[in-house]
Parts: structure tokens; sequence; C-alpha cells
């Protein structure tokens, strides 16, 4: 779970459940107060693969989930891809692993 906010120092993310998924995963994140949130998936190469959230959330603890599919409509390859949350001026990134 990401944990997000002016009170938290350093890389607050812990490993999302399950990891490596198939055929979805959750994406879990808290909020001390509420924010706009931008959550997008990327690939190895950094290249923007799938944007789940771009939204006000409330505080507390939200979860958004990711189905393996990109922009497209198209199911993404196995493989890396890496989670970016944006929210109250922070940037966190998280590893996830598809296999199919």
């Amino acid at each position: 779970m990401w944990r997000l906010g002016r009170l938290h120092r350093g890389r607050s993310c812990r490993p999302q459940s399950p990891n490596p998924f198939n055929p979805r995963t959750t994406l879990r994140f808290e909020l001390p107060d509420a924010a706009y949130v931008r959550l997008t998936i990327h690939d190895v190469r950094g290249r923007l693969v799938r944007t789940l959230a771009v939204a006000a959330f409330p505080r507390g603890a939200h979860g958004i989930d990711w189905n393996g599919i990109d922009e497209r409509g198209a199911d993404v390859a196995s493989g890396t891809y890496f989670a970016l949350i944006e929210a109250n001026a922070r940037r966190e990134v998280m590893s996830l692993t598809l296999v199919k």
C-alpha cells in the first residue's frame, strides 16, 4: 500500500497483492488528506500503457483495479510494468509483474 502525504518521507509503498498477478491486481493507496490523484501504468521503456485514475479522492484508503488492459482495450503481454501514483506533490513508483 502506498501511504502518501506531507507526513511521510522516503519510499512508503509496499508490495501490491497479488504480485505477480493474473489476470488482475488491486493498487492500494492511503491519503492522509483529500488529494487529486493520478495513477498510471508504464512499460519497462517508460511508455504509458494505461491511465487508471485522474481524479480527486477523499482522505483514507483506496484501491484501484488493473486488469492487464492497455489504453486501446488490448491485453498487454506478460512482463514487468510500473505503477506511478502522483498525489500531494509526491510521486511513487511500484513494480508489477503480469504472468499469463
